[in-house]
């Protein structure tokens, strides 16, 4: 079989996505049990289209292949639109949510992602090309991720 055919054979099982998906967070998790310690693993993932479109899922499993699949079914069911207007959001919003308060302004043409990590996954998989954020209070990334999506969708109004 020449390497044309493999090419063709991968191709055909395995359709291209129009989503991108990102690992944001992997966690090793462990319960008390009767019988001792039940290891899992929990992972983060934020998927998006760059065209406006974007979600987050957070899960848990067993192995952290079947974590990561699992976590991009959640985030595909919980899409978002974000308004986009000329490459940035439409207005600035500030949301408190739990510890964490998330800043999000418009950026001038040109200006780029000024973003921390985990608003810089979220907003970049949307098709923001051009914001200016700030994370103030929790480090946690799962929290600034949830807060991040809240406040885009804020700017669905």
């Amino acid at each position: 079989m020449s390497t044309f055919e493999d090419k063709q054979i991968k191709n055909f099982d395995k359709p291209e996505s129009e989503f991108t998906d990102k690992v944001i967070e992997i966690k090793r998790v462990s319960k008390k049990t009767k019988g001792g310690n039940q290891i899992s693993f929990t992972a983060l993932v934020a998927t998006g289209d760059k065209k406006s479109r974007v979600g987050v899922g957070h899960s848990r499993a067993k192995s952290v292949a079947d974590a990561i699949q699992k976590a991009i079914q959640k985030a595909r069911k919980t899409m978002i639109e974000v308004n986009i207007v000329n490459g940035t959001i439409s207005r600035s919003v500030k949301l408190k949510l739990k510890g964490a308060v998330i800043l999000l302004r418009p950026g001038k043409q040109g200006s780029g992602l000024i973003a921390g990590g985990s608003i810089r996954s979220v907003v970049e998989l949307a098709g923001i090309k051009d914001i200016v954020s700030k994370i103030i209070g929790s480090k946690t990334k799962s929290i600034n991720v949830w807060a991040t999506i809240k406040a885009l969708s804020l700017l669905q109004k």
